[in-house]
């Protein structure tokens, strides 16, 4: 599958970095740390699977969308990256790492593990797939709509921005939705040699310490940086720290 993709910066000679968004998210979440990591470099943000602009499909497993990455870098002629993922986009980054280990310069894993996870999410599945649709609707119509089930408002709004408004959700939700077994899932082995850093939160309870064992058996050269005042969202969060954290372990241009 060839993946709907942000192109910023140019080729050059420096290492390519290739972005991959969490679950519900969409490759225009990275917005200015997007660009502010293509001053030297190209970046290319990509929609995973029924996300963004990118195509729909019942599966959802890593290895699958691990694949899709593969395709869309050929289509877009990008050879061996510096692959960057965030949440389930950290569990793409690392299948597509120990499936495809040569088209991978390094590796940063931002807060996620490769483990299995609770079903935390299934509860805000079944209230987007709840959320009426209605001619003349409203985005603050939609937004007070999801309200009773969803109460933080910041959570409301960035899970609307795959949603519009009288029309419908923008996203595969039914296939996210009957995917997130797998999503939640991690079952791909292998070992990664090269160059990783996995990036946590302060604030975050994603990286257990029981999880740093895990990480080394399938990428003995990680290494853990904490990004202070920062939850899941890193990249939101603390944008100056994420930036400097992930130039700081990028080749030089």
């Amino acid at each position: 599958m060839i993946l709907n993709a942000v192109d910023h910066g140019t080729a050059g000679n420096a290492v390519p970095l290739v972005l991959l968004h969490g679950l519900f998210g969409a490759a225009g979440n990275f917005g200015a740390i997007q660009r502010r990591l293509a001053t030297d470099r190209r970046v290319v943000a990509l929609d995973l699977r029924n996300h963004g602009a990118s195509p729909h499909a019942a599966a959802m497993d890593y290895a699958a969308m691990a694949q899709d990455v593969t395709e869309s870098l050929d289509a877009l002629a990008v050879g061996p990256a510096a692959i960057l993922g965030h949440s389930m986009g950290g569990k793409v980054a690392m299948a597509l790492a120990l499936m495809h280990p040569a088209r991978v310069e390094r590796l940063v894993i931002a807060d996620i593990a490769p483990a299995q996870y609770e079903p935390h999410f299934r509860t805000l599945a079944r209230a987007m797939q709840a959320l009426p649709v209605v001619p003349g609707q409203t985005r603050a119509a939609a937004d007070a709509a999801l309200a009773p089930a969803i109460p933080d408002a910041a959570l409301r709004g960035f899970l609307l921005q795959g949603f519009r408004p009288g029309t419908g959700w923008r996203i595969g939700l039914d296939q996210i939705a009957a995917a997130l077994p797998a999503i939640e899932d991690w079952t791909v082995t292998g070992r990664y040699d090269g160059p990783a850093l996995c990036l946590l939160g302060e604030h975050s309870e994603y990286v257990l310490p029981e999880h740093r064992p895990v990480f080394r058996a399938l990428f003995p050269a990680i290494k853990f940086t904490t990004l202070h005042g920062a939850g899941h969202w890193l990249h939101s969060d603390a944008p100056d720290a994420f930036v400097a954290a992930v130039q700081g372990f990028m080749p030089a241009a």
